[in-house]
C-alpha cells in the first residue's frame, strides 16, 4: 500500500510503499476513505510527543470502509462503514470499566504509538471496544472529521462545559478544534467570542455564529472579552494551546466560570504558570479533553443527521496523499483555515 512515513523528526515525509497492516485477531484493517491533518500530526512529527518513535506514518483521524476482520471481532463485518476515536481503549482496564475509554490506561493511538491512517489502509485493534458505525446517511469525509477535533470539542463543550443557552463562550485559536467548538456552542444556543490572530479563521468563526471576533494582535483579549460579556465568560476553551491561550481563557472567566484546556501544552508550553489565586478566589473549575469514547458518538452523530451541527462545513480543503508530506510539514508556518483532508483514492471533481 501507499503511506506518507518519515524517517527521522523534522524530515520531510516521503510517499513510499509500504506492506499493508496485518489484521489483529480482534481488530480490523480498514480502507481509509479520508483522513484530517491534524496539528497533533505536526506535533508529533517535530519530535514533541515521547509515544511517537520512527520511522512513523502519522494520521489519526479518519473513516472508512473494513476490508478485513479478525478471528475474535464479533460485531463487525468486512463492508461496515466506521470511523474510530483517536483514542483506542483496551475495554477492560478499570477506566474502561467505568465508561471513560478515552483515557483508558493501556490505550492505543493510531498515528501516534502505533502506525496511523496517512495510507490506503491502517489495522484498528479491539474493534468491538473501539469502532463506530457511519450512518448511511453521512459520507465517509464527514464522519473522518469528527475522530478528533470535532469529539473532543464537542466533550469539552457539552460534557466538561455544561454549556446553556444564553451563556458567554470564548474560544481561544479557531483552527479545527476551535471552530468545532465555536459551531457546538452556538447550536445550545451559546453567545460565542472567537479569538485568533488570523482573520481568515476569525471570518469563519463569524460565518459559523460568533457573535463577536477578536483578533489577538489587535487587542488585549482578557480586558476584551470582559467588556464584551460585562464582567467574563462562563465556558472558556483554549483551542490552540500555549501559555498565553491557556492564560487569557483563564482570565478572562467570570466567578465560578469553566476553563477547559483542548488545545495540547507541549514542547516549551508544557508547564505553563496558572493563575491560581484568581481560580482559588473565583472558584473556576478547570478541565482537561482528551477526546470521547466510542459509546459517547451517538448524541453527536444525531445531532449532525438531523442538521443541528454540520462539521462539514469546516472541511476547507482536500489532499492527495503525494501532497500530504509539505502539507504536514507546513502545519506551523503556513496554516490553512478549517480542517484539510487526505483522501488516499480519488479526489470528487478532480481527474
Amino acid at each position: 500500500m501507499r503511506a506518507v512515513r518519515y524517517g527521522a523528526f523534522q524530515t520531510l515525509p516521503e510517499l513510499v510503499t509500504v506492506d499493508d497492516p496485518r489484521c489483529p485477531a480482534g481488530g480490523v484493517v480498514i480502507d481509509v476513505a479520508a483522513s484530517g491533518l491534524c496539528r497533533s500530526d505536526w506535533h508529533a512529527w517535530m519530535g514533541h510527543d515521547p509515544d511517537v518513535s520512527v520511522p512513523h506514518v502519522p494520521g489519526h483521524e479518519f473513516a472508512g470502509v473494513i476490508a478485513e476482520v479478525g478471528s475474535e471481532v464479533r460485531h463487525w463485518r468486512s463492508g461496515d462503514r466506521v470511523t474510530v476515536p483517536f483514542v483506542c481503549a483496551c475495554g477492560s482496564c478499570a477506566s474502561c470499566r467505568r465508561g471513560e475509554q478515552q483515557v483508558c490506561e493501556f490505550q492505543v493511538q493510531p498515528g501516534f504509538t502505533v502506525w496511523g491512517s496517512f495510507a490506503e489502509r491502517v489495522a484498528i485493534d479491539r474493534a468491538d471496544a473501539n469502532l463506530v458505525r457511519v450512518p448511511e446517511a453521512m459520507d465517509l469525509e464527514t464522519a473522518a472529521s469528527l475522530g478528533c477535533r470535532f469529539s473532543t470539542a464537542y466533550r469539552a463543550v457539552v460534557h466538561h462545559g455544561r454549556v446553556a443557552e444564553g451563556d458567554w463562550v470564548v474560544v481561544h485559536g479557531c483552527g479545527g478544534v476551535g471552530l468545532s467548538a465555536v459551531m457546538i456552542a452556538v447550536a445550545r444556543g451559546a453567545r460565542v467570542i472567537a479569538v485568533d490572530v488570523s482573520p481568515a479563521a476569525l471570518e469563519l468563526s463569524g460565518a459559523i455564529g460568533a457573535v463577536a471576533t477578536l483578533d489577538a494582535t489587535q487587542v488585549d483579549v482578557v480586558p476584551a472579552v470582559r467588556e464584551l460579556t460585562g464582567g467574563g465568560a462562563r465556558l472558556s476553551l483554549d483551542a490552540l494551546g500555549s501559555v498565553a491561550t491557556c492564560q487569557n481563557s483563564i482570565r478572562s472567566l467570570r466567578t465560578r466560570g469553566r476553563h477547559v484546556q483542548v488545545g495540547l501544552m507541549m514542547a516549551d508550553d508544557a508547564m505553563p504558570p496558572v493563575p491560581m489565586g484568581y481560580v482559588i478566589a473565583a472558584e473556576l473549575e478547570l478541565f482537561g479533553s482528551h477526546g470521547m469514547p466510542a459509546h459517547a458518538y451517538p448524541d453527536m452523530l444525531s445531532e449532525i443527521l438531523d442538521g443541528t451541527l454540520a462539521p462539514q462545513r469546516l472541511v476547507s480543503r482536500r489532499i492527495p496523499l503525494a501532497q500530504a508530506p509539505e502539507a504536514l510539514a507546513g502545519v506551523d508556518t503556513q496554516p490553512s483555515t478549517g480542517v484539510t483532508m487526505v483522501i488516499p483514492g480519488d479526489i470528487p471533481g478532480q481527474c
